[in-house]
């Protein structure tokens, strides 16, 4: 397993927490999650091959300003 340090804005940090929260998972699976969300080619919950742990989808249309 592989570490990586992550360094968010607060206000994202508290969004993030609490949107794990809301899935009833620590912040570092819920981050597990989307990333191999984002990474999976065309995988969804609903195939076989997806992640049946899936959290929620985010809010909003999934676009962040990039500095």
């Amino acid at each position: 397993m592989k570490h990586v340090n992550l360094r968010l804005p607060d206000d994202l940090h508290e969004q993030a927490r609490a949107a794990a929260a809301t899935d009833d998972r620590s912040l570092n699976s819920w981050l597990v999650a989307i990333v191999r969300r984002a990474v999976a080619p065309d995988e969804t919950p609903d195939s076989p091959a997806g992640d049946p742990a899936t959290p929620a989808p985010l809010r909003g249309n999934g676009n962040s300003p990039r500095p």
